[in-house]
């Protein structure tokens, strides 16, 4: 019986994680290398190592066909609207920190929170003939959030490419996208509202609630979490 634990495949993301496990006693190989999506862990042989793509990691948590994955908070909530329920977030690694924000433009001097997003969205279609666009690839995220912020009359573009250069072209009106510095947002002439940070994300270590966690698997899940410095999950789980 093994315990899968699927990593980020490629760049900057799998060289932390990589980094983060040895520093923990667990060391990641590539035994096949680059383009192998196997790996493994020395000493473990009861660990199967996958190298996936962060948001198919967050995919196949959330369904719960691997045990354990790094990937990043925002990928988990931008996946499925229950996926933070289907994972627990055993530990955030202090790597890969960024924010999901709502920007606008400059020019926008009166708009500087969500409400006052709220009454430019009511009043657009009068103005302008159409619904508000906003361009992102964080679909699920912005609509929640617009939700709550009681914001309904707007249409999402979605992006495929560079979002913050969406409102310069005419595409959108507004953005919503992943920011670490801010700056590219700067040079774009957009800002982010005041309370417009909707998600703050980093790489996390996560274990997937709905695997077929049997007895001894449990206890393999949790020896792994201990010599990582990490609890036990809840008995809930599994």
């Amino acid at each position: 019986m093994t315990i899968t634990l699927a990593v980020p495949s490629k760049g900057r993301l799998e060289e932390l994680t990589r980094e983060w496990f040895a520093a923990n006693g667990l060391t990641i190989t590539r035994p096949g290398g680059a383009r192998s999506y196997l790996g493994a862990i020395d000493g473990y042989p009861e660990i199967t190592v996958r190298f996936f793509p962060a948001s198919e990691i967050a995919r196949e948590l959330i369904r719960g066909t691997i045990d354990f994955g790094v990937t990043g908070r925002d990928l988990i909530h931008e996946t499925a609207e229950a996926g933070p329920d289907a994972v627990l977030f055993a530990k955030s690694l202090d790597f890969g920190e960024a924010d999901v924000v709502v920007a606008v433009p400059e020019a926008w001097i009166d708009v500087t929170h969500m409400h006052d997003l709220a009454d430019v969205a009511s009043d657009f279609r009068s103005r302008h003939g159409r619904w508000l666009r906003v361009a992102t690839k964080y679909i699920t995220i912005t609509r929640q959030h617009f939700a709550r912020a009681g914001i309904a009359e707007y249409r999402i573009v979605e992006s495929l490419g560079a979002t913050e250069a969406a409102p310069a072209s005419g595409v959108a009106d507004i953005i919503v996208d992943i920011t670490t510095t801010g700056s590219t947002l700067a040079a774009n002439a957009l800002r982010v509202l005041d309370d417009g940070v909707l998600l703050h994300s980093q790489a996390c270590l996560l274990v997937a609630r709905n695997a077929p966690w049997t007895p001894d698997r449990k206890q393999q899940r949790d020896a792994v979490l201990a010599k990582l410095g990490i609890s036990p999950p809840p008995q809930t789980i599994g």
